[in-house]
């Protein structure tokens, strides 16, 4: 299906889907640690690890606030189903690509006061554990001049009835953090601000599960 890439919109599907959310999230066993963490309002980046096609979910069941994930471009090929995952505020991402259309589109989110979901490794980990991350989210974080949440979800095991699972949300690091600089190439503090994201979300993941 074809995706409007010009205006950033939030659909009230989202908000009455939550409940939906809800109910499915009930087959696991989450729970929630620092939700305090997460601005009330303003532009904001959500950077988590990456392990199943459930995560979306199961961070929107846990964040009150609106937020719009980053996609695979594949999950749009359906029409029924890209329709769907639009009103699910999703947008798509042809990964690998130096996709510059979604990216910008990203950047509009987050300018616009919403929350970019954003899964750094840009693809899901075999192994559980978080992966190397891609320099996408730091650019976006850059360019927009937003802060990023840092988020882990841990589980030893796939996703299913009765799954246990503990979703961290650290800090904010605020931007000013990743000294940014004025020069629009700089690779090298892309990578330092990739590496200081993924070393945040890998130190709220090896936390384990929390035993309260």
């Amino acid at each position: 299906m074809e995706f409007d890439f010009n205006n950033v919109k939030e659909y009230k599907l989202y908000q009455g889907l939550r409940w939906v959310a809800k109910l499915y999230c009930l087959k696991f066993k989450i729970t929630y640690v620092g939700l305090e963490n997460i601005p009330k309002d303003g532009g904001l980046i959500i950077a988590c690890n990456h392990q199943s096609s459930n995560d979306p979910i199961v961070l929107g069941r846990g964040v009150k606030r609106t937020i719009h994930f980053m996609a695979k471009e594949e999950l749009f090929e359906n029409e029924a189903l890209g329709i769907f995952i639009k009103h699910l505020n999703a947008f798509p991402i042809r990964r690998g690509q130096g996709d510059t259309t979604a990216v910008e589109y990203a950047e509009n989110v987050v300018k616009k006061g919403y929350i970019l979901g954003v899964f750094p490794e840009g693809t899901r980990s075999k192994d559980f554990k978080p992966a190397r991350g891609k320099s996408g989210t730091a650019l976006i974080a850059k360019v927009t001049g937003a802060d990023v949440l840092p988020v882990s979800i841990y589980t030893s095991d796939e996703y299913k009835k009765g799954t246990r699972l503990t979703v961290r949300f650290g800090k904010v690091i605020k931007n000013e953090e990743f000294g940014f600089t004025d020069e629009p190439h700089n690779t090298k503090e892309l990578k330092d601000a990739t590496k200081r994201i993924m070393g945040e979300i890998t130190a709220l993941w090896e936390e384990g599960h929390c035993e309260k």
